[in-house]
């Protein structure tokens, strides 16, 4: 593992275990078992690293989950793949990174952009899944695909982090979600007639 790469995991390991308050060349430094010059010397800044450190982390974990969306043929079963997707996040220690840096991003305008890019790499992955699943689908032109995604996104850090104060409030939003999947499913079962009458109807609306 090369030093920019031991600086990316040290600011990950120190991100869940001290939290963005925490956070500090030093403690990066000491966590990847390097000087803290380094810090500056390969990243320019704390907030660089965590910067990269953010995006690397969301480029490693949707490159081990495109196979499954690719996979997926239903809302049903990306909800299910979303389920899968957050009880390993949640494993992995990664909802707390997550965490991390949206409250960092509040109060430090540098670490904003990387945070809502890494945000967007996710929606990026749902719309591409969401534009296939619906392109025949009578309820398509309401749902929208591209705001869809960022919704269940959205609905999705709000799910992980909502879960550590209230498991069963998170299971029922949950709940919720893949109820809408199935109002999908019985639209998109509907005969010919019936999905052109709610098409109409849908447009109208």
């Amino acid at each position: 593992m090369s030093t920019k790469e031991r600086l990316i995991e040290g600011a990950l390991v120190t991100l869940r275990k001290e939290g963005i308050a925490g956070v500090s060349a030093r403690t990066i430094a000491a966590t990847a078992g390097v000087n803290q010059a380094l810090v500056f010397y390969h990243f320019g800044s704390v907030d660089e690293l965590l910067a990269e450190a953010c995006v690397a982390a969301t480029t490693a974990r949707l490159a081990a989950y495109r196979e499954r969306f690719a996979a997926v043929r239903s809302m049903r079963e990306l909800l299910d793949v979303g389920r899968a997707l957050h009880e390993e996040e949640r494993e992995l220690g990664n909802v707390t990174i997550l965490a991390q840096l949206l409250a960092g991003s509040q109060t430090d305008p540098k670490l904003a952009p990387a945070t809502a890019r890494a945000l967007n790499m996710w929606t990026a992955e749902i719309e591409t899944v969401l534009t296939r699943l619906l392109a025949d689908s009578p309820v398509a032109e309401v749902l929208d695909p591209p705001g869809l995604a960022r919704a269940v996104a959205a609905g999705f850090v709000g799910i992980e982090l909502y879960e550590g104060v209230d498991r069963a409030g998170a299971e029922a939003a949950l709940a919720a979600l893949e109820r809408l999947a199935v109002l999908v499913e019985v639209a998109d079962s509907l005969g010919p007639v019936a999905r052109r009458a709610l098409r109409s109807k849908l447009r109208r609306a």
